[in-house]
C-alpha cells in the first residue's frame, strides 16, 4: 500500500487521446473489488401476474451480479482484469469463483465466507428483453484484513467499486481512476475515500441516495437513463449529457447493460479518454450487452475498439 493518505486522488488525466487511449489497452492494469451472485434466469414471454403460472422458454445459470459482470467486461476491453471479492463457503461460492476464473478469464482474488450461504438472485427476461431481479440472501464483499492480493490495486490505472469495508476501499483508493457505484457507499464512506466518479441509475432511488451520502460531489456524478443516454455532472459546475449508442443486433436480454457500461466507463478513464469519450465508450458496452444470451454473451471487446 502507498503512504498516501485514503482519500486522497491521483489525477486523472483528461486530455488523452482516444488513439493514444487504445495503444496502451495492453498496458492497463484494471480491477473490480465487489460482489457476486449466482444468478437463475429465465425466459418467458411475459411476467407472471399474481397467481398465475408461466412456462419458461429457455433456461440457464450464471455467476453474475454487478461485481462480476463489470469485471468480465474490463477484461474483455483490457485482455484482463483482477476481482476481490467475497463468495460463501458452499458449492455456489465454489462454482462462482471456478466460472469467474476459467472461460471469463479474471484473475479471481475470494476468500470464502465461513459459514455464509452465496448470494443469489432469480431473473425474469421477458419478450421485450426487459429483466426483473429478485435478490437471495447476504451481500457478501471482501474486507481489507482479509488475505487477498491488495497490493496489486496500488498504481493500477483503473478500479470499479461495488463493495467492500473501510480497508478494501482504502485498497481501492490506490488506483489511479476510482468509479464506484452509488448503491454501495459505506466501505468509502468508513475509509474517507472519495472516487474519482459515482455512477448511479437516475431512476433508482437507492442509487441516488448512496450518491447523496458523500460529504463532497466526486469529480464526476454519471447519471444513467437506460436506453435514453443520460447526464453527468462535474464538482467544478459543469454538466453534459450524452446520446444512447444503437444496439449492434436485436435486444435479447437487459441483464448486466448498466454493469457494463460501468466496466466500460472505468476502462476508458483508465486509458485517458476525456470523460465524454469514456462515456460513449460505456454506452457501446450496455448496447453490445443487451443483443447477448445473459450478460456475457455479447459484450465488448478491446478487438472490436
Amino acid at each position: 500500500m502507498s503512504a498516501r493518505s485514503p482519500g486522497q486522488r491521483r489525477p486523472i488525466s483528461a486530455e488523452a487521446s482516444a488513439a493514444g487511449a487504445r495503444s496502451a489497452r495492453d498496458r492497463l492494469r484494471v480491477a473490480v473489488v465487489g460482489h457476486i451472485e449466482w444468478l437463475d434466469f429465465a425466459i418467458v414471454d411475459h411476467l407472471p401476474l399474481a397467481g398465475e403460472i408461466v412456462t419458461a422458454r429457455d433456461h440457464f445459470e450464471a455467476a453474475a451480479g454487478g461485481g462480476a459482470v463489470a469485471a468480465v467486461q474490463l477484461a474483455r476491453l483490457a485482455g484482463g482484469a483482477d476481482f476481490f471479492t467475497a463468495v460463501g463457503d458452499d458449492r455456489l461460492g465454489e462454482r462462482a469463483v471456478a466460472e469467474l476464473s476459467g472461460p471469463l478469464g479474471l484473475d479471481v482474488h475470494a476468500v470464502a465466507r465461513p459459514g455464509r450461504a452465496q448470494r443469489r438472485a432469480f431473473t425474469h427476461v421477458d419478450a421485450a428483453a426487459e429483466r426483473t431481479i429478485t435478490v437471495l440472501g447476504e451481500r457478501l464483499v471482501p474486507r481489507g484484513d482479509e488475505p487477498l492480493a491488495w497490493a496489486r490495486l496500488d498504481g493500477a490505472d483503473g478500479v470499479y467499486w461495488t463493495g467492500g469495508d473501510a480497508g478494501a476501499a482504502a485498497a481501492a483508493r490506490g488506483a489511479r481512476a476510482l468509479v464506484a457505484t452509488g448503491r454501495a457507499p459505506d466501505g468509502l464512506l468508513a475509509a474517507g475515500v472519495m472516487p474519482d466518479v459515482v455512477v448511479a441509475s437516475g431512476n433508482d432511488p437507492k442509487e441516488l441516495e448512496g450518491a447523496a451520502r458523500f460529504p463532497q460531489r466526486p469529480r464526476w456524478l454519471v447519471l444513467t437513463d437506460g436506453a435514453r443516454g443520460g447526464r453527468w455532472e462535474g464538482a467544478d459546475g459543469s454538466s453534459g449529457s450524452w446520446e444512447p449508442v444503437a444496439p449492434p443486433g436485436p435486444l435479447a436480454d437487459a441483464y448486466g447493460c448498466g454493469d457494463s457500461f460501468a466496466g466500460g466507463l472505468t476502462y476508458g478513464l483508465a486509458a485517458g479518454l476525456p470523460l465524454p469519450a469514456a462515456l460513449h465508450l460505456a454506452a457501446r458496452c450496455g448496447a453490445w450487452c443487451a443483443t447477448g444470451r445473459g450478460p456475457y454473451g455479447r459484450q465488448l471487446t478491446g478487438a472490436e475498439l
